[in-house]
Parts: structure tokens; sequence; C-alpha cells
């Protein structure tokens, strides 16, 4: 497998300090909203499941998941109801770009999602223009030390992992959408440190940034992109090198 998930390593490189832990609450309970509204039940629901596991590793309080699932089966109004919205274009040097939304007022997050990409060089397409350009496949993130072991690499394998990419302490597992619940079990029984498991869209092919400016422009138009309290998840092709990386950190 080609694909990039170039933005996940760097967001997990740069760390927790740059998180905004009201912005990550908030995501963490618009997801597990939108899974309750197929049921409340997590035995019933692996989704919801799922989504709790990711909340609870990022210390989101038990009183917001909760509220989060009784607003996603309807026992609890207290809003407008939340509707999915995908924004596609164009960021810095022609990458694609996907943008996903949760939000209570489509109009505020469309006019928000257009204003970073006219301010930040970049530039909101139609739909369908650069989805071609992604596949949706399950992401499993593990911390490991000691890098990919071969008990984990074997059950990955096993419950029908479909690639695996090891970046120093970072290894992550790709899987077919459907199967990531059933790889995701099977890895915890061998007792893997799993940071987040959720789907996410991967490029086929990326696009190689070569000069530092290029690369703080797009650097700098996924974070504004991604501090938007609406945008749950930003996809794109670029290609960002670690000795770039280190440049521009440096």
């Amino acid at each position: 497998m080609s694909g990039h998930s170039k933005w996940h390593s760097i967001k997990h490189k740069k760390g927790a300090a740059d998180a905004k832990r009201g912005k990550i609450f908030t995501r963490h309970a618009n997801l597990i909203t939108i899974a309750a509204k197929q049921g409340g039940d997590v035995d019933m629901n692996p989704a919801l499941r799922l989504t709790i596991d990711n909340a609870k590793k990022e210390n989101v309080p038990n009183s917001n998941i909760e509220r989060a699932i009784k607003r996603g089966t309807g026992e609890l109004k207290d809003g407008n109801e939340l509707v999915e919205i995908v924004y596609e274009g164009y960021g810095p040097a022609g990458t694609a770009v996907i943008v996903e939304c949760l939000t209570d007022n489509k109009n505020r997050t469309y006019t928000n999602v257009k204003t970073i990409f006219n301010k930040k060089g970049g530039n909101l397409g139609g739909s369908g223009c650069v989805a071609w350009m992604f596949d949706r496949k399950g992401l499993i993130t593990i911390q490991s030390n000691s890098g990919l072991s071969e008990e984990l690499e074997l059950a990955a394998i096993d419950a029908g992992a479909e690639d695996i990419k090891v970046e120093g302490n970072l290894v992550e597992i790709f899987t077919d959408p459907t199967s990531l619940n059933d790889v995701n079990d099977k890895l915890k029984e061998t007792g893997a440190d799993i940071e987040n498991a959720e789907v996410q869209l991967i490029a086929k092919d990326g696009v190689s940034i070569e000069s530092q400016e290029e690369a703080k422009k797009i650097l700098d138009f996924m974070d504004t992109l991604e501090e938007d309290p609406d945008v749950m998840n930003v996809s794109s092709n670029f290609d960002i090198s670690d000795e770039l990386m280190q440049s521009l950190s440096g």
C-alpha cells in the first residue's frame, strides 16, 4: 500500500502540547454522539465502543461521555442536531485536502472553512474534486518503545491488517474499515498500547514538498483548519520528509 498519512504522523510528533483540551473533548463528544445514533449499547454497537475507548485515552470525563451518548440516542435534547459535512479543495502547493466536519450550523461551518482556505493559500472546490485521490481505511496507532514486535505483527496480520508502517516509536496499522474493530480487539488481547483507532482518509499517492516555505504554509494551513471547533478531521496528500521537518523545528 502506497498510502500516506503524513499529517497524522506529524500531529503525533508535535505532541499534546499543541492540542487544545477543550477542542479535544468536543471532538470526542461529537464523535460519540454520532456513533450513539445507531444505539447506546456498546455491546451491540462496536463503533460506539471504539469512540468511547478513544475518548477515555485522552482523559475525556465520564460525565461528558454519558451526556454525548444520551444526546446521540435522543434522551437528551440540548441543542440543534449534529450533521456531518465534508469539504474538498486544494491547499498550498496544489495539495489535495479533505475537511470532515460535525456541526449544528452548516452556514457557520461553511463560512469558516472557506475563509481559512482563502486566507491560507488554498482553494475550496466542489464535491468529488479530490475524493478520488484518497482511500478510506481503518488506522490503529500504537506506541511501542521497542518498535514492532513479532507477536504484534502476527496478531495484526492474522486479524486482517492490510499494511503496517513503523516510524520510530510510532506503529501505524492499516485495515479495511469493516475490519477495524476486529483488528483492534485482537491487538488489545496482545497487550498492545493502542493510542487511537479510527477510520481515516489515506492519500493514494503523496505530493512531495521540497522547500521550507511551502512546508510552513501547508502546516500553518492544516493547523488553522484543525483549530476550528466544527472540524473533526483534516486529510491531505502532502509528503514532507523527516529531514525537512527537523529543519523547520531547528
